[in-house]
C-alpha cells in the first residue's frame, strides 16, 4: 500500500428526487453519485471518461460496481464523496469511494472500468490504459502495481 495517496473530494447536496417515500436516498442513487464524483475527479486532473489517445477516441465503460451502505442519508443533507484509485490494471481502473456526512462514513463503493477504444459503429474494444492516464491518476493510487 502507498501511504500518502491523495483523495479527491466531491461535495453535493441530496436532492428531493434522490429519495424514496421514506425520505432516504434510494440505494441506486449512490451509483450516480459515484459516477458524478469520478467525472469531477477526472475533470480536475485534466481529462475525462471520454478522451482522445493516439488519434482514437477512448472511453471507460463500467465492468463492475458495488456499494455497501452503513447509514441512511436524507434530503437536503450535504455529503462528501471521496474518490481514490484502488488499482490501475493493464486494461482497467478500479476506483474506491467513501461517502461521508459530517465525517461519518455512510457508504463505501467500488467501480471498475475497462479502457476501450470507442467507435460508435462497433462494440468497445479493450486497450491498455494509456501512460498519460496512469500518470494523471498516480497521485490518487492507493495500491502499488
Amino acid at each position: 500500500m502507498r501511504s500518502m495517496a491523495e483523495v479527491y473530494t466531491y461535495q453535493r447536496r441530496v436532492e428531493f428526487r434522490d429519495t424514496d417515500m421514506a425520505g432516504i436516498v434510494h440505494f441506486s442513487v449512490f451509483f450516480t453519485y459515484m459516477e458524478e464524483a469520478e467525472h469531477e475527479m477526472l475533470r480536475h486532473i485534466g481529462t475525462g471518461v471520454i478522451s482522445e489517445n493516439d488519434g482514437q477516441k477512448i472511453s471507460f465503460p463500467r465492468v463492475s460496481a458495488h456499494c455497501d451502505y452503513r447509514r441512511a442519508i436524507k434530503y437536503d443533507e450535504i455529503i462528501a464523496v471521496q474518490v481514490s484509485v484502488n488499482k490501475i490494471g493493464n486494461k482497467s481502473i478500479t476506483y474506491g469511494f467513501n461517502f461521508k456526512r459530517d465525517d461519518e462514513l455512510v457508504a463505501e463503493g467500488i467501480i471498475t472500468t475497462a479502457c476501450c477504444i470507442w467507435n460508435k459503429d462497433a462494440p468497445p474494444t479493450p486497450i491498455t490504459v494509456p501512460d498519460d492516464y496512469r500518470q494523471r491518476l498516480a497521485p490518487y493510487l492507493t495500491e502499488s502495481e
